[in-house]
């Protein structure tokens, strides 16, 4: 049985707020949603021009059946749209050396023809053929999975934002979070640096990279369980866009395990290649304004290009950013209900993979506000336990 109506307060504007203000919204509750703005936040996490969206997590088999449900409302969000936003190029992993039972690409590849999927094995050859820039780089493996692509994801956050308004969602921006509202262990709203007071039955707090320093506030306890991990994004304008167009040239994974870098097809109307690093990052203050990738950064991409695509190796920047995510230890989402401070939710965690499940985010989320059950909820649990060395492989298959 779903809970009465109530009023939920959510910090936050970004995918996981805006998500799961439409969900809790579409199952009948009041919701009023903060965020400093402007909106979309320019430096979100998913306010860029694209974002992956593919079924491929190595020996994950939870994120492989969300992304299953998730593609599905992909799909049909393209035939509600003016125009697609969601472009389904496919998506291939490529690697220098053969796979191996236990790496990322060897398991995702297993793990999708358990499901029924269809990717295609590619060798040597096959690469050299069907994805020239490629030619000279020394990839001898990997596949080829025509299911998954790209979003642009800034347009997506508009899209959504523009949702939120129609179905009445209490939408405040200038609004920055200052401390919680609580009695008796109990956390009944928020008040803001502006003096403002939102109240509510729950408190979601989806605030991205923002989570560590607003709990580190509040919670001390909380110190360390969460990380703001800046990671580089580049923009290339190549000088034979043709060696990058999504038939050649589709959102690729490059043995993305050893070295981080995943990438997409030229963007049609910007005629970039955006090309990001998803390796452990470097410890970035999300308030910081100062968003440049390093020289050590952008030398590091020059190396990669010169060996694996050398169409781009001395292709201009036109653009770069430092895209600030929130870790956990563990690479998993985070949302979950406070154990002791009855009333509150946390939700983020994760951030670099949390856009492509946007269609399924929102309900994970309501479902812990409501205290409803879901299957997936046990490994998105309260776990500040959980803090192992966070290994390079965990910081990298998550985009």
């Amino acid at each position: 049985m779903r809970p009465m109506s109530s009023t939920v307060v959510i910090v936050g504007a970004g995918i996981y707020g805006l998500t799961a203000a439409l969900e809790l919204r579409g199952r009948g509750h009041r919701v009023q949603l903060l965020d400093p703005g402007p909106l979309p936040h320019p430096l979100a996490e998913s306010t860029d021009i694209s974002k992956a969206i593919r079924l491929d997590y190595g020996p994950d088999e939870d994120y492989l059946a969300l992304m299953e449900t998730a593609l599905t409302r992909w799909r049909q969000w393209n035939t509600e749209w003016p125009e697609p936003l969601f472009h389904e190029t496919g998506v291939v992993f490529l690697c220098r050396a053969p796979l191996q039972p236990g790496g990322f690409e060897y398991e995702s590849l297993r793990l999708l023809l358990q499901h029924g999927h269809r990717p295609h094995r590619l060798n040597a050859d096959d690469i050299a053929q069907r994805y020239p820039a490629w030619k000279s780089a020394g990839y001898t493996d990997g596949y080829f999975n025509p299911v998954g692509g790209y979003a642009y994801s800034g347009q997506v956050m508009t899209w959504l934002l523009q949702q939120a308004q129609a179905l009445d969602v209490e939408l405040s921006e200038g609004q920055t979070f200052e401390r919680f509202i609580e009695s008796h262990n109990k956390v009944t709203g928020v008040v803001t640096r502006a003096g403002s007071r939102f109240e509510g039955e729950s408190v979601v707090i989806a605030t991205g990279a923002w989570t560590p320093h607003i709990l580190q506030s509040s919670m001390p306890e909380m110190t360390g369980v969460f990380r703001s991990n800046g990671m580089p994004v580049f923009h290339l304008k190549p000088s034979q866009p043709e060696l990058f167009c999504a038939e050649v040239f589709p959102v690729f994974g490059a043995d993305v395990t050893l070295t981080g870098y995943y990438g997409f097809p030229l963007h049609p109307i910007n005629g970039v290649v955006k090309i990001a690093d998803h390796g452990p990052g470097r410890h970035l203050p999300p308030e910081s304004l100062e968003r440049n990738v390093t020289e050590a950064e952008t030398t590091r991409l020059r190396a990669f290009l010169a060996e694996t695509l050398p169409a781009l190796a001395d292709a201009p920047i036109t653009y770069t950013r430092a895209c600030i995510y929130c870790d956990t230890w563990d690479g998993h989402f985070w949302i979950a209900r406070h154990p002791e401070r009855a009333g509150l939710v946390v939700a983020t965690g994760g951030s670099g993979h949390g856009f492509k499940f946007a269609p399924v985010l929102g309900g994970l989320i309501a479902d812990v506000v409501e205290g409803q059950t879901n299957p997936y909820l046990h490994k998105f649990r309260w776990r500040p336990e959980v803090r192992p060395a966070r290994s390079e492989e965990a910081a990298r298959h998550q985009e």
